[in-house]
């Protein structure tokens, strides 16, 4: 594998992403968006402190869930299925290059261009609340940063899996949103509905809800800021008597795995497509 053909494709596919209308809208829009609430939080609601800091970090869990996940969906979604509509796919795979570079490639440069996006966002915020000289927080500040950044590179790899199958790029916004739908809402109102229903144990309900990458997300930001899970009754006293402290590393790498394991299944089914 060469490493410098992956950093190739990377570069054009980061350029594509600045070129992209949609995903400038997006960006600015999430920009704006954390700026705002950081300000309302802080400034507009008279709250300094460890209690402004709290409804600020509240607002922006509330912004990355429902803008993250469908910025990286659909940006991923859109990565193969375009161009393969285009038919710049197939003169990029004529190049002297394997189709595990050009995935590779693609994925790095997205995903820097989606990171990128991210930190400008949360950047703006964090000048906001050193501003008004709440910096006390700033762990629980990184914490909300970094797993930020593991949902959308997770939500990414679940968009290029969407991406292989899709042949149009329609097809391929259609089916992101779905998922995009189904993580968010589709998931809660079905845990919920199990759970009265089947009369789930904490144990099974606590897994049913980590495996789902936002609310793993939501599990581990607010058990960085709350120092527990006591909120979510008594599926967060059992997440915390058997994992611990231990618990919001135990979330992260669930996202990680979320990062790999639809990465690796798209490698793949790529390379699979591309010997068909």
């Amino acid at each position: 594998m060469n490493i410098q053909s992956i950093l190739i494709i990377a570069g054009k596919e980061f350029r594509d992403a600045k070129r992209s209308r949609w995903f400038l809208i997006i960006s600015l829009l999430f920009a704006i968006l954390a700026l705002a609430l950081s300000l309302l939080g802080l400034a507009g609601l008279g709250s300094i402190g460890v209690a402004g800091f709290s409804r600020t970090a509240a607002s922006l869990l509330n912004l990355v869930l429902l803008i993250v996940p469908l910025m990286s969906l659909l940006l991923g979604a859109m990565s193969v299925a375009s161009e393969r509509e285009q038919g710049t796919l197939v003169t990029l795979l004529a190049q002297p290059v394997t189709s595990s570079e050009v995935l590779l490639g693609k994925f790095l440069g997205t995903a820097s261009a989606l990171t990128a996006t991210i930190l400008l966002g949360f950047g703006l915020s964090g000048l906001v609340i050193s501003w008004y000289g709440d910096i006390a927080e700033l762990r629980s500040y990184l914490v909300l940063v970094g797993f930020t950044v593991l949902l959308g590179l997770a939500s990414l790899s679940v968009g290029f899996c969407i991406s292989i199958f899709a042949h149009k790029s329609t097809a391929a916004v259609g089916v992101a949103l779905f998922f995009w739908f189904l993580f968010l809402f589709l998931s809660d109102l079905g845990l919920m509905g199990m759970s009265i229903v089947f009369r789930l144990p904490p144990k099974y309900l606590l897994w049913l809800t980590a495996l789902n990458p936002p609310e793993a997300f939501k599990l581990a930001v607010i058990g960085a800021l709350h120092g527990g899970l006591e909120v979510f009754g008594v599926a967060g006293r059992y997440a915390m008597d058997v994992f611990g402290d231990w618990f919001v590393l135990f979330l992260g790498g669930i996202l990680t795995l979320w990062i790999f394991l639809p990465l690796a299944s798209a490698l793949w089914l790529f390379r699979t497509k591309c010997t068909d």
